[in-house]
């Protein structure tokens, strides 16, 4: 819960009106502080819910008790009462004009997933796990199962996730900036791997920019450009081989490499000229490196690329295998492959370059944030 600096009012004037304009013009770097519910320190807890266009909102209590909000704004903020010091879980039941119900958790009613340590480190420069803070992360979140949505993006005015689960309507989950830190944060309830989403970024400019997620773990196949959910379950068994690296000294034992672009090595002429997927070329590439005696396999990068035709030089999701093969999954189990065969895996790992696809890194929130201003 967070403290509101004045006691919260369902409606009426107030300093409550500034915050509720800002919320509805897409320009508040905090929504948090307005929606959701918020203790007055005095027993009375109001919740706020925020749904573009709606005509009406409830509140649904677990008990099964549905309370009517008041709209206090007139583009789709409602707000009620509760003579309770904390809120307890509820959902919102949403109407529009022209039909149509529906019930949905509210996003607002959840703690930041990110602690001060994350931050803290982030902004030394010295944390070893970013993938683990920033990017989509399914967890469950007091008690409730979704998606943590994170990006880097100091220099916005306002930043929004946006995707299949909200029609990719930016008014729907405006997301809260962590303090000084540039990041933005925003847990959504519900949502499943293989769900497509990207960030929409207000610059300081007022130009709204619609970025792919810098740290996605998979992607939309091209030339499709959304960042999507993912969550692994593959179950890895490459123990023995990480043991033998861990106790053998590759100094003392031959090296042999097979360089190979994976969307080339082999097609499928039956089938369109088609690659080989992860799956495929965990059988015919892996009995082929095999068989040659190679002692390790580089796969020229494998990273996320728009450009079909290119070796995948021009990155732009780095920690997202391309989705032309496959999935994520699909390629563990082709690194998995090789490893049961006693074959080493090395990636051609491009950070020095990226297109400049709007879409991508190129001034990321409005600022050369990843590239030289003037190279």
């Amino acid at each position: 819960m967070t403290s509101a600096a004045s006691p919260p009012q369902p409606g009426g004037p107030g300093p409550i009106d500034a915050e509720l304009a800002r919320l509805v013009g897409g320009e508040h770097p905090d929504p948090h502080r307005v929606l959701g519910p918020h203790s007055d320190g005095k027993g009375v807890t109001v919740v706020r819910g925020y749904r573009p266009d709606a005509a009406a909102m409830n509140l649904l209590l677990d008990d099964g008790e549905s309370r009517p909000m008041a709209q206090v704004h007139p583009r789709g903020v409602f707000a009620v009462e509760l003579a309770v010091a904390e809120a307890p879980a509820y959902r919102l039941e949403v109407s529009y004009p022209h039909g149509g119900t529906f019930v949905v958790d509210d996003p607002y009613r959840f703690w930041p997933t990110i602690g001060e340590l994350d931050l803290h480190l982030m902004g030394e420069g010295r944390h070893e796990q970013l993938w683990r803070m920033l990017g989509a992360t399914r967890r469950t979140h007091q008690e409730v199962t979704g998606v943590s949505f994170a990006v880097w993006a100091p220099s916005a005015r306002s930043v929004r996730v946006v995707g299949d689960f909200n029609g990719w309507d930016g008014r729907l989950h405006p997301m809260r900036s962590l303090g000084s830190s540039g990041v933005w944060e925003l847990f959504v309830p519900g949502i499943e791997p293989g769900t497509r989403y990207k960030y929409e970024i207000l610059t300081q400019e007022g130009h709204l920019r619609v970025k792919a997620d810098p740290l996605a773990f998979a992607t939309e196949e091209p030339p499709g450009t959304s960042s999507v959910v993912t969550e692994s379950r593959h179950q890895w068994g490459d123990d023995e081989w990480l043991e033998q690296r861990r106790t053998t000294d590759p100094l003392h034992r031959p090296l042999s490499v097979y360089e190979v672009h994976l969307g080339s090595w082999r097609r499928v002429p039956e089938e369109g000229d088609r690659p080989l997927t992860y799956r495929e070329l965990a059988t015919e590439l892996v009995d082929y490196v095999a068989e040659q005696g190679f002692t390790h396999v580089q796969m020229l990068p494998v990273s996320e690329h728009p450009y079909s035709p290119s070796w995948g030089y021009q990155v732009s999701s780095y920690f997202a295998p391309t989705a032309r093969f496959g999935t994520p999954d699909d390629f563990r189990a082709l690194v998995d492959a090789f490893h049961a065969r006693g074959i080493g895996v090395i990636v051609d790992w491009v950070p020095a370059h990226f297109p400049k696809d709007d879409w991508a890194l190129a001034r990321f929130d409005g600022t050369a944030l990843y590239e030289h201003a003037d190279p």
